[in-house]
């Protein structure tokens, strides 16, 4: 481009870029009450984020292109140092229309190009814990219920690498978190590396309700190939009926007579709950109990008379003792009417006349009814991560009303304790509940942050820090669970509330916002909240579904690894409770090692964004 072409361009370019810097300005004089109540630690980072909304609320792509086109800095990397890149840009501006006449800009930016970096690592530091060696992003790992009795498998997480431990509140209870928190610092000692511990304060989630049990039915199969081949038998221990049937491994009660006379070699035959004919081979298990072995796909139920064969020759029967109900689920469509229950009563399925009409529709409850009083017809319900999805038709005095209009394949089973989500209501309900304030002590005397789930508003925020203050407990790390679409709305005044802590963090919480959002705008989200993160210098815990094929089945998918490595563009990522975590942490561990000298942040387009804008707050009405 030639000078005469150039020269009103630069002017041009000049006149906008004062305008945007004092827009940045403004609205930090606007919000001079909130800045106010942020300590001075964070003053700077505050002052930062406000500047980056207030540029954010302004479409200036054309302008990346014409700055770009001078050869100048396009703004593409102003998060950190918002109000510096502006002044850096403007310096270069100035010296290419006129070198023999200074700028002057004042204030001076809260953050320059050194410090804006350095406050972000420090912020890192004190929440998640130092700088693991090879690699800057950190790991967390949920805890399973597990884990408060297996030591070695703690040991073993921390030796893989992980460097925060969660410990999820919704589930265990303070007993078995203690127990987790004693084994992580016994691996601690051992191994020589530090782990910071994280609660997850339940919150007020909305999950189904309860379902009228099955039948009492025992599902016993083989392991087979892919060709069909069994490769180990189905097994089940054999117990006296008189004893109660307990835990997760599949037991067979029969009456006290048939278990005496059983031997190993003897046969067990029966018809199934379909009416099939099968039968149970007898054999000695490695501790020396007597177990049955099935080579085909068994449903045996209560009550079912049993005949005990010896060398084929029928030596006598017995009967099937009680079993445990089997989990039910109710059965679903686009186009069928679910109620949505606001008691306690067990959800049910249908009822169809003898012409097959629906003449009562399937019912389920909820574990929150009084969120149902926020709920308008027309919204949007979603159950189970998005599986089943569908809309309100009309608010009953004691239920939802809700039309199906999504399910997989048409059809879909929804079964209890599966997540609700509201993302059209405005849910008028606190973030801590009294349980969580039960937690809290817990977590003030064990953890070194704590996370706060399902907020909506910033006084959810202001109620934590109370909820803190009182127990002696405002050292702990803050860290804010963004997981419906009204939070990620509010996340710039979440942002500036979280910074009153001394040592803020987000978590990102992916299953659940997008649902909320909509999945085919949650990779937009999600960039999104990296961007107004980093312009607060507030660490980002990349949350839900990392490697979850790894952690539950052995084996990633192709998808998943390309989604760990691009999640160094958080400060953690966490991983989920499986069979197989010890193995996701150290394969992820290995994806952040590898991706470290790789990542470089790219120019951004800064069109407007919606969630950019902020106001001061509307003062509460007293009384």
């Amino acid at each position: 481009m030639g000078a005469a072409h150039s020269k009103p361009m630069i002017e041009r370019l000049i006149h906008e870029l004062r305008g945007l810097r004092d827009s940045a300005l403004s609205l930090e004089r606007d919000l001079a009450d909130e800045l106010a109540r942020i300590p001075p630690s964070h003053q700077a980072s505050a002052r930062n984020l406000i500047h980056y909304l207030a540029l954010r609320q302004h479409d200036i792509r054309e302008f990346q292109d014409d700055l770009a086109e001078l050869g100048l800095s396009s703004l593409g990397r102003l998060e950190r140092f918002s109000l510096a890149s502006v002044d850096s840009v403007l310096f270069a501006l100035s010296r290419l229309s006129d070198p023999q006449i200074p700028i002057e800009l004042t204030p001076r930016p809260p953050v320059d190009f050194q410090s804006g970096s350095r406050l972000l690592a420090e912020n890192t530091d004190a929440l998640l814990g130092p700088r693991p060696a090879g690699r800057s992003v950190r790991v967390m790992v949920t805890m399973s219920s597990e884990a408060a009795d297996d030591p070695s498998l703690i040991r073993d997480l921390l030796a893989a690498g992980m460097d925060v431990m969660r410990i999820n509140c919704a589930h265990d209870d303070a007993a078995a978190w203690q127990r987790m928190v004693d084994h992580l610092r016994a691996a601690e000692r051992e191994i020589g590396r530090s782990c910071r511990v994280q609660c997850d304060l339940a919150g007020p989630k909305l999950r189904t309700g309860p379902i009228e049990p099955g039948p009492g039915v025992l599902h016993v199969w083989p392991l087979r190939d892919d060709s069909g081949q069994i490769l180990a038998p189905g097994r089940v221990a054999i117990q006296d009926a008189a004893r109660p049937v307990s835990g997760s491994a599949p037991i067979l009660p029969v009456d006290r007579v048939l278990r005496d006379a059983l031997e190993p070699g003897d046969e067990l035959r029966f018809l199934d709950v379909r009416g099939r004919p099968r039968s149970l081979a007898v054999v000695k298990a490695e501790d020396g109990r007597l177990c049955a072995e099935a080579d085909r796909n068994i449903y045996l139920g209560s009550g079912a008379l049993v005949g005990l064969y010896r060398r084929h020759v029928f030596v006598g029967s017995g009967v099937v003792g009680e079993l445990p109900a089997l989990p039910r689920a109710l059965r679903v469509a686009v186009g069928d009417t679910l109620l949505v229950t606001r008691g306690h009563e067990l959800g049910r399925p249908c009822v169809e006349n003898e012409a097959g009409m629906v003449v009562e529709a399937t019912r389920i409850g909820c574990t929150l009814p009084e969120i149902l009083r926020d709920v308008r017809p027309g919204e949007r319900i979603f159950f189970d991560d998005g599986k089943i999805g569908g809309v309100v038709r009309e608010v009953l005095a004691d239920a939802l009303r809700v039309e199906i209009t999504h399910a997989r394949s048409g059809k879909a089973k929804l079964r209890s304790d599966r997540g609700i989500n509201l993302p059209d209501t405005k849910i008028e309900l606190s973030a801590l509940t009294e349980k969580d304030r039960r937690d809290l002590d817990f977590a003030v005397a064990h953890a070194d942050m704590v996370g706060l789930s399902f907020l909506r508003r910033s006084e959810d925020v202001d109620a934590l820090l109370v909820a803190l203050e009182e127990r002696g407990g405002r050292h702990l790390g803050v860290v804010l669970k963004i997981e419906t679409r009204s939070a990620f709305d509010e996340l710039p005044r979440f942002l500036l509330s979280a910074l009153r802590s001394p040592r803020p963090g987000i978590m990102v919480a992916r299953g659940d916002l997008g649902v909320e959002v909509g999945f085919s705008r949650l990779a937009e989200v999600q960039e999104e909240m990296l961007w107004l993160c980093e312009a607060a210098h507030v660490p980002v815990i990349w949350a839900t579904q990392v490697l979850e094929s790894l952690a539950k089945k052995g084996m990633p998918s192709r998808s998943e690894v390309t989604d760990a490595a691009m999640s160094g563009g958080a400060e953690c990522v966490m991983l989920n409770k499986g069979p197989y975590v010890v193995e996701a942490v150290r394969f992820l561990c290995d994806v952040l090692q590898r991706m470290e000298g790789h990542h470089q942040k790219k120019r951004t387009m800064l069109r407007r964004l919606g969630v950019s804008e902020l106001r001061p707050r509307e003062p509460h009405p007293e009384g």
